[in-house]
């Protein structure tokens, strides 16, 4: 990579963009310090920054733009293994928009010469306001890199053709570059959705995990309390065991002593505030037990959190779709959601009119379409059958053979 400001007659630069301005300038020469190490950029640190490579002419013109990454660490270095040839991307670049000095050549991530770099690059926003062509253009004819600007060419001496076939022929190199720019804004659109997309499925799985992970909490918590209440009621049958066990002690011995006096008397006493303070642990144990139920049909019940997944899911501002072959993208309604989380096949066989068993048995089929049939020896045939495509309309042992084994099996 050669270290000059120069690249042949023309200047080059480096500019870095923040959202459609650019952030910070720099001519070449000082963004390869960067590169080599010399030195750092703390404000960068842990940043994947998007740049703009830039030729420009002597009268500060742009001729060639690359809009490239580069990743700086968490010192602020630049990434030790970046080694784009951008210049030779600049000189390779198809024709991109008219900044003023004619087309440019343009290398972007939807016009790339060299599909190997194109993960590295990244488009440009053509969107009045946003318009990162124009920030780049306002940035250059500012000159704040202080780049020596040549007279324009003396235009006294310019051959003059005539009027008609000139007007046509800059009609129709108007005409070709406006169409030019528009298939670019059309290729840069369509990459910035993709990118839209990819960053709001990546979003819906993160929340979708998240929902999974709090689904199985909750239902780890309602299986601990559900143990701890059949624990309660199995204890709570014991005591009550007691008590009557106690209370057919305390009248036999009352029946049996009332004759021995004062003594008698006092021991009843005695066994009779026992009897009263396991009553008490009896009924604080009911208290808890209630208030246990109570617990768990809360947490059953709770209202999901303001603005969470769950509360737009109940109000259906949000939908939850799943997808299992044979019934397609489904809607999960609120009250189903439980459920499906609990078991995704039932809930798919369930919705395809058919019971688990059979529905994994056509998912096997419709996944890997070979013959079933087992020889004596165990080894299974495996010869590719017809893909049947409706969980209903597969039939076990039939659909699942091929040719010879299905007259095979039908004659044994």
């Amino acid at each position: 990579m050669a270290s000059a400001e120069m690249v042949g007659d023309n200047y080059s630069a480096v500019f870095f963009m923040d959202g459609s301005d650019v952030s910070r300038q720099m001519r070449f020469s000082e963004f390869e310090t960067f590169l080599d190490g010399y030195v750092g950029l703390s404000d960068l640190a842990d940043t994947d920054v998007k740049a703009v490579f830039a030729v420009v002419s002597p009268e500060l013109e742009i001729r060639s733009l690359v809009f490239f990454r580069i990743y700086f660490d968490d010192e602020g270095q630049a990434d030790v293994y970046w080694n784009m040839p951008i210049e030779q991307l600049a000189m390779k670049g198809a024709k991109g928009p008219d900044l003023g000095g004619g087309p440019i050549r343009l290398v972007c991530r939807s016009q790339c010469p060299e599909s190997a770099n194109a993960d590295a690059l990244w488009d440009p926003n053509m969107a009045p306001g946003h318009n990162h062509f124009q920030s780049i253009r306002r940035a250059v004819e500012a000159n704040g890199l202080k780049f020596r600007k040549a007279d324009p060419p003396s235009e006294e001496n310019i051959p003059v053709l005539a009027a008609d076939p000139a007007d046509v022929a800059t009609d129709r190199a108007r005409l070709a570059q406006l169409i030019r720019e528009q298939r670019l804004r059309i290729k840069t659109l369509q990459s910035v959705h993709r990118d839209a997309l990819s960053e709001l499925q990546r979003e819906n799985r993160h929340e979708l995990q998240a929902l999974r992970n709090e689904m199985a909490e909750l239902q780890q918590r309602y299986e601990r309390q559900k143990l701890s209440n059949e624990q309660l009621m199995i204890r709570l049958a014991e005591r009550n065991e007691q008590y009557l066990e106690m209370q057919e002690q305390i009248n036999a011995e009352a029946t049996s002593n009332s004759r021995e006096g004062a003594a008698s008397d006092a021991e009843a006493v005695l066994l009779k505030e026992q009897l009263e303070r396991r009553q008490r642990e009896l009924e604080l144990r009911d208290e808890k037990i209630v208030a246990l139920e109570q617990e768990n049909y809360d947490l059953r019940h709770q209202t999901p959190p303001e603005n969470s997944v769950m509360e737009h899911l109940q109000h259906q501002s949000v939908f939850l779709v799943a997808y299992h072959p044979g019934i397609g993208h489904v809607t999960l309604p609120y009250s189903d959601i439980e459920s499906y989380f609990r078991n995704p096949v039932a809930y798919a066989a369930g919705r395809c009119g058919m019971n688990e068993p059979a529905y994994r048995e056509w998912l096997e089929h419709h996944e890997h379409p070979v013959c079933q049939h087992e020889s004596d020896s165990g080894a299974k045939c495996e010869e590719p059958v017809m893909r049947v495509s409706q969980p209903s309309e597969f039939r076990p042992g039939v659909d699942d053979r091929c040719e010879h084994h299905q007259l095979v099996e039908s004659h044994s």
